[in-house]
């Protein structure tokens, strides 16, 4: 007899490790079809395989590789999803992280940046027919974008306009910056797909014991160290995704921020809805001048 597909579909992000890693192995648990995105060729099979070590009956596991710090391996994993399903009912950008200095991708971007904002922004709009089909046979609310942001975003003042992607540094407000663009992002996502029954969320993981900290810098690595029994593992953070993506909490007024499974404030200027529309409008020019 043949298995039933699973009905409910998510995509998931630097799902190779911590809470992407965490959050995959949640979803199939719960017998969904997981799609799961990694840079590493090594830690992905490895990650693949414990997924489907977990998987309920009837689930299925896909494992795609791309390094999101380059928007070409971008739209070709949307091509590469959209070859794997016409639906997707959960899209859970987890991917990015915090860099030791100021990298410059192959494609001339500034790389925290990139990954943590521009990435995510592409992905999601070539993956929207996706969204929208599945959207149109759900309730209104029920597919949902949610993005990994960060209490960081607490420490950038404003998106630095003259400098979008901070190439003049230093890395840590370059991160600061990325996941304030998060949560901009997020709240006019939210806005343009709210008539199509779409929520977008985002969410504060906390201080995750993952590889997160080994890119950072030193003073980034010994605050980690320094703080060891007091953070948490990645299994916690994935509780609050998995939670975001099913409850009923998740899918009602969008544009919101959580941590550990309740509503968590936005620091002022994430809720510049001015700021949130022009970054949309600056993200697409960006990604024009490469022909995305």
């Amino acid at each position: 007899m043949n298995a039933v597909a699973p009905d409910r579909v998510v995509v998931i992000s630097g799902a190779s490790s911590g809470i992407g890693l965490a959050s995959a192995e949640a979803f199939a648990r719960d017998g969904w079809h997981v799609i799961g995105i990694g840079r590493d060729p090594g830690r992905s099979e490895q990650a693949k395989a414990k997924i489907r070590s977990v998987a309920a009956p009837g689930a299925k596991v896909d494992f795609l590789r791309g390094d999101f710090c380059e928007m070409s391996e971008v739209k070709r994993i949307a091509s590469e999803i959209a070859g794997l399903t016409d639906r997707i009912d959960v899209l859970v950008n987890n991917a990015g992280g915090v860099r030791d200095a100021i990298y410059t991708t192959k494609e001339g971007l500034e790389a925290t940046f990139a990954a943590n904002h521009l990435a995510p922004f592409l992905l999601t709009r070539e993956l929207l027919p996706l969204l929208e089909h599945a959207a149109a046979a759900r309730a209104p609310g029920a597919v949902r974008v949610i993005a990994v942001s960060s209490l960081a975003h607490e420490y950038c003042p404003g998106m630095n306009w003259d400098d979008l992607m901070f190439r003049n540094g230093p890395a840590g407000a370059a991160y600061c910056q990325a996941k304030l663009a998060n949560v901009l992002y997020t709240r006019e996502l939210n806005r343009r797909l709210t008539q199509k029954g779409i929520v977008a969320q985002a969410m504060h993981p906390g201080m995750v014991h993952s590889n997160f900290a080994s890119h950072g810098d030193e003073a980034m690595q010994e605050h980690f160290t320094t703080n060891a029994d007091k953070g948490l593992q990645p299994a916690d953070a994935a509780r609050t995704i998995f939670w975001l993506a099913t409850s009923e909490e998740g899918g009602k007024d969008g544009g919101r921020y959580f941590h550990d499974l309740a509503e968590a404030p936005i620091a002022p200027q994430g809720r510049d809805d001015e700021a949130a529309a022009r970054l949309w409008n600056e993200s697409e020019a960006l990604l024009s001048t490469l022909g995305y």
